[in-house]
């Protein structure tokens, strides 16, 4: 297997403002070798979006890479940008032999 180069975009306090508010940007990392696997794609219902799409990835991080990705958000082989399903955990180090342990689900309604 052959991991991709992805791009993990998380939202950081870069300053305040004159009211003392807090200004936020989003900052890019590169992470390189991550597993990535198309999840299941679906029509959302006319209820929902007309006209719209779901779109999911599935990856797998490699080790050692265990940082926070709670809402951030990741683009995937040069797509916009998907946002992280929930507050991924890795395997434990002794049950993941491989060199992938952190699973990450990604989602994006388009339309």
């Amino acid at each position: 297997m052959i991991g991709e180069q992805i791009i993990v975009s998380r939202r950081v306090q870069t300053g305040t403002d004159a009211f003392n508010q807090p200004i936020y940007d989003w900052q890019d990392e590169t992470v390189d070798d991550v597993l990535v696997a198309p999840g299941p794609r679906a029509d959302l219902s006319d209820a929902e979006r007309p006209d719209g799409d779901r779109v999911a990835w599935n990856l797998h991080f490699p080790k050692p890479y265990a940082q926070a990705l709670r809402n951030a958000k990741v683009s995937v082989r040069g797509g916009e940008p998907c946002e992280v399903v929930g507050d991924p955990q890795p395997y434990t180090l002794e049950n993941t032999p491989g060199r992938w342990w952190l699973p990450v689900e990604l989602w994006r309604a388009d339309g």
